[in-house]
């Protein structure tokens, strides 16, 4: 009989970059980074940049670069309460109309603010009638507590653990864990076959949103990345990571191909032929 070897099993999950992990450089700058680094799509960030908010225009950066738009980030910060309306609903519907138009597969939306009574007393019944109008995919983010010094406050509803909840799809960001404080990988154990998006970042706890490059941290990043791999997931991986201490364009460029690097790396997961399976707590849904 012969010999049972190792194999890499390389998933079919697609390596994207964000939009915001060249800030304060531009959209059109984070299409030719990507495309010039060999990443394998964009997620576009619509922000207070007129270029994340114009379809035609990033439509155009996607020819040109040869670089698909792969999801599309509603705009739910507080920085963007006014882009694309007042109304987060409004926002919601163009960010599904802009991917659709764009060929993305993925909406990402963040839970609403608290402030945000109404938005947030019919979001989990509202993201399902939403989800069911189109092929395109609403993956609900996990949030975290605001912290200053020994105070905490609640600052999303329903809550920033999105888990507790009742979303079909869930985006984890590994940042936004280490924020929280939460247990990464029981975070994606609870999320099971509803994972479909994932940020991949680094963090130390801090209460700072930190978004380091994938191994700067104490975040689980490449056990998360064995897991999809040994799974087969074949969602998106998007680099959401802050560059804003750059010194130039040119570490800018290399921090966002290490990230890209190190996720190739661990996502070629190796493993037998006899013990392919999957543990519960990793795996992750097929479209």
């Amino acid at each position: 009989m012969a010999e049972a070897r190792d194999v890499v099993r390389i998933p079919d999950a697609k390596v994207a970059l964000s939009t915001a992990s060249v800030y304060p450089e531009s959209t059109a700058t984070a299409f030719e980074i990507a495309a010039r680094l060999g990443y394998d799509g964009v997620e576009v960030m619509v922000w207070t940049d007129p270029v994340s908010q114009d379809i035609e225009a990033l439509r155009r950066l996607s020819d040109y670069h040869r670089i698909p738009v792969l999801a599309v980030h509603a705009p739910c910060l507080l920085i963007t309460q006014r882009v694309w309306s007042t109304d987060p609903w409004t926002k919601l519907q163009r960010a599904k109309s802009a991917a659709e138009k764009l060929g993305a597969s993925t909406v990402v939306v963040h839970p609403p603010f608290r402030w945000q009574r109404q938005y947030a007393r019919d979001f989990v019944d509202g993201i399902w009638r939403m989800a069911d109008e189109t092929d395109v995919r609403f993956a609900v983010e996990n949030m975290y507590p605001w912290r200053y010094r020994d105070r905490e406050m609640l600052a999303y509803a329903p809550d920033w653990d999105v888990t507790k909840e009742d979303y079909r799809h869930f985006t984890i960001d590994l940042s936004h864990a280490s924020t929280s404080r939460t247990d990464t990988l029981h975070m994606v154990e609870r999320m099971g076959d509803r994972l479909g998006h994932v940020h991949l970042a680094d963090g130390r706890g801090s209460a700072k949103d930190e978004h380091l490059v994938p191994g700067r941290g104490d975040q689980p990043c490449a056990e998360v990345l064995e897991g999809l791999a040994r799974s087969g997931f074949d969602g998106h991986v998007v680099i959401e990571v802050n560059t804003r201490r750059a010194m130039s364009s040119a570490e800018r460029e290399a921090d966002l191909a290490e990230a890209l690097a190190f996720t190739r790396l661990h996502l070629a997961s190796q493993s037998s032929p006899s013990s392919l399976s999957t543990p519960s707590s990793l795996r992750v849904p097929r479209r």
